[in-house]
This record gives structure tokens, sequence and C-alpha cells, in this order.
């Protein structure tokens, strides 16, 4: 099967998803990520201003299917936030309307940080998250919600596939719930990627691999277990490019789409298209000895 695998993208007035797209194409790719709107914040405009069929149209020709374009939730987004209740209301609200905007732009999937405990336990915090999902994924019919794997930076839900598998478990809507395993948080959380099918088995031990419908491949700037999640550009950190290109390629996630979310060189150079050339041919370059 193909490998697909893509970017982070921004979307930018005026073209948006059609520009995107456009830019994947450069970039050598076959799939992408966007945020339909500052992941900070909760203003969001219409996605009807996005060249939708224009870009779907582009995408067609470009055999990019439509479950490779995947929608990532603001971080704004905390369904663990147990101590205001009007702001795990908003959270509520605002996964609700992105799942809608998901459903608009035509994508499959949307990426979503499970949320933070704050001064909660994380048993506390684990049934408001599952509350949350379930509240906003009522009238859902065609989004699935993937949790992402995380760091454990300060009170983080989901550092652990075992907080993974108890937020999935309270889950009403099976059919509409997967995971995102991001590389560089579970490296930081303290899983091994030196033994990446020892993680798998340790994962399928809890859930089916087939949850695992994204990936998120960064290189961490820590060491294992830090905890910190400080991204870093492919085969210059912590896991290293053979670990890395193991798992893009491992045969039991040949279905997960493979995104990029590594950081800019000098903080302006936009690293994908190198990046994604340097994994298709399997092999190390030294690209960014230049810039460094």
């Amino acid at each position: 099967m193909m490998l697909k695998i893509g970017s982070h993208m921004d979307l930018k007035a005026p073209d948006y998803l059609l520009a995107a797209v456009k830019k994947t194409i450069e970039n050598g790719a076959n799939a992408l990520m966007v945020y339909t709107g500052a992941p900070q914040n909760t203003i969001r405009k219409d996605v009807n201003l996005f060249k939708l069929e224009e870009a779907h149209k582009l995408m067609n020709e470009s055999e990019i299917e439509a479950s490779s374009l995947i929608i990532h939730a603001p971080y704004i987004i905390n369904l663990g936030n147990c101590e205001k209740e009007e702001t795990y209301e908003l959270a509520v609200r605002v996964l609700t309307d992105e799942l809608q905007r998901t459903k608009k732009m035509g994508a499959k999937y949307l990426v979503l940080h499970p949320g933070s405990a704050l001064k909660a336990t994380h048993e506390e915090s684990i049934a408001r998250i599952i509350k949350g999902l379930n509240l906003a994924m009522k009238d859902n019919d065609s989004v699935t919600i993937l949790l992402e794997t995380m760091a454990g930076k300060g009170s983080e839900i989901g550092s652990s596939f075992e907080e993974i598998k108890a937020i999935i478990d309270g889950v009403e809507d099976k059919e509409h719930i997967g995971v995102c395993l991001d590389t560089c948080h579970i490296h930081d959380a303290g899983y091994d990627l030196n033994d990446f099918d020892n993680v798998l088995a340790e994962f399928n031990s809890l859930l089916p691999l087939d949850l695992i419908k994204v990936v998120h491949v960064n290189d961490s700037k820590n060491l294992r277990g830090a905890h910190k999640d400080r991204h870093e550009n492919i085969g210059y950190g912590e896991i290293g490019f053979d670990n890395l290109l193991n798992i893009i390629y491992h045969p039991l996630l040949t279905n997960a789409v493979k995104i990029l979310e590594t950081p800019y060189v000098n903080k302006e150079i936009a690293p994908y298209k190198a990046e994604i050339e340097m994994i298709k041919n399997k092999e190390f370059k030294d690209l960014w000895a230049e810039f460094k």
C-alpha cells in the first residue's frame, strides 16, 4: 500500500485549503493536517470561505484521499477541566462546533488533545473528558475523534496508553473514536522507541491497533521520559532517523496517515519537502547543515 505522508499546513487567506493542498503537492506529499483557525483561541472564519470545492477537486486529481485530510482541534479545548463549569461548557461547545466544521470540510478525522487535570486527580479529569466527548459527539454521524497521545507535561491526560483506553472505554459512540500516536510525545512520556514492536504490543494489549488512524512523526529534543514535549526535526533528536523510519514504514501501521509537525529551521524555513524526500529515499542527509 502507498505511504500516506504529509505535514501540518497553514490555512491562509485568500485560498485557504486550496493553497494548503497545492503546497502539499509541491512538497511531494499525499496527506495534510490543518487547524480550522488559530489553535490558541476560538475565533473561526466560515469554512465556506476555504475554497473547499476547488481543494477537493485538486485532491481527487492528485490522488489525495479525503481520509488523508486531517483536522486538528484547537489547544484551547480542555475537556479535563474540573474547576470552572463555564470553561468546561465552552470546551464542549467548541469541540461540537469543530466536529461540524470538520464534516463541512469533507474530512474524516479530528485530532484532539484529551485535556489537562489542573488541580483535579487524573481519575476525576478522565471522567470529565468522557462526559464532554459524549456530549459533543451526541449528534455526530461521520467524524472520528482521534485522542492524541501526550508527553505528560504538567497535568496532561493521555501520556499513557492506559489513560487513552480509560477514555475510550467510556465513550458511547465507539464507531467514531480512535487514536493519534505522536512519536515525540510517547518518547517524552517514557516509551522506548528503540523497541517499537514492544511499544505496539503494549498498546495492543489494551486497545486494537486499527484504532491508530494517524501518526504524528516528530523527533524529540529531550531524553526519553522527560515529559517536556519539544519537537525536533527528523533525525536530529533523541529518537533518531532509523527509529522514526521504522515507525513510518511499520507493517502494522500501514493504513495510518503519517503527519510531520517538525519545527521550522531557524524558525523561518519549512522543512517538510526535504524531510518527506528523505523519508521516501530512506536515507538520512544533513539537510540543515547550512542553517545550523
